[in-house]
């Protein structure tokens, strides 16, 4: 059987809304997914899939603070348990004018990263050089989760030996330089998301995303790089744990 890894779900639904996208999920033959934080729904949304999980789909935790919170008085949250720290980063797409919040952020979560040893879970958008410049300052590895940038990028991104997730976006008509780093992605470096409840690929595009749909952008990756889509599921797993630190 194949199984797939959502490597970047958010849930703010009830438990029984949870509990249901799960469910469909693990018929669709996804056996594990990360749900992600970002906000105080957001981290909330976490520990109701963690509590939904089960019989068909593990759930992992990933919790944080992300660029929206910028500037914010934010609570200091519980880490136990949690399989990384996310997500963080940075948006000068939307928000230009918190740049600077932005950066010392995301810079504060990159170091309790390293004091409890976790990856990050990193979004970057319009924000290339500030993001490298970050990560060069405060080693880290992880995950750039949606990656939506060029081969350039990428390149620089996975020198820094970072994880590179597709969300559904490769499937859309304009997004030819995400197509284009997809393929430049070693196999042992590239993920599978869905980034819901955005971003539903082709052929469901304008539908709320939910994990079940990861498969249609598991197939349409691994046609694109010329592979059959049992092998694309099984290493995007296997990356996922190992970018999670985990061996089964």
């Amino acid at each position: 059987m194949t199984e797939l890894f959502d490597t970047h779900a958010h849930f703010e639904g009830t438990d029984d809304d949870t509990s249901a996208a799960l469910a469909r999920a693990s018929a669709a033959g996804v056996t594990r997914v990360m749900a992600v934080g970002g906000s105080e729904s957001l981290n909330r949304g976490v520990e109701t899939a963690a509590k939904c999980g089960g019989t068909g789909v593990k759930v992992w935790r990933a919790i944080g603070w992300d660029r929206d919170q910028a500037g914010r008085d934010l609570p200091e949250l519980d880490y136990s348990g949690v399989a990384a720290v996310g997500e963080i980063g940075l948006d000068y797409h939307y928000s230009p004018e918190t740049r600077n919040a932005q950066v010392d952020l995301m810079a504060r979560q990159l170091e309790l990263a390293r004091r409890l040893d976790l990856p990050v879970v990193i979004h970057t958008r319009d924000a290339d050089d500030d993001t490298l410049g970050l990560l060069r300052e405060i080693p880290s590895r992880g995950i750039i989760h949606c990656f939506t940038g060029g081969p350039r990028f990428c390149r620089e991104l996975l020198d820094l030996g970072f994880m590179i997730s597709i969300s559904g976006i490769v499937t859309f008509r304009a997004a030819d330089n995400v197509r284009a780093s997809a393929l430049v992605v070693p196999d042992d470096r590239l993920l599978v998301e869905t980034d819901s409840p955005f971003l539903a690929p082709v052929p469901l595009r304008g539908q709320a995303n939910e994990p079940a749909f990861v498969v249609h952008t598991a197939r349409f990756l691994a046609g694109l790089r010329k592979t059959s889509f049992e092998e694309f599921a099984a290493l995007t797993t296997r990356n996922a744990l190992e970018a999670l630190g985990e061996v089964e």
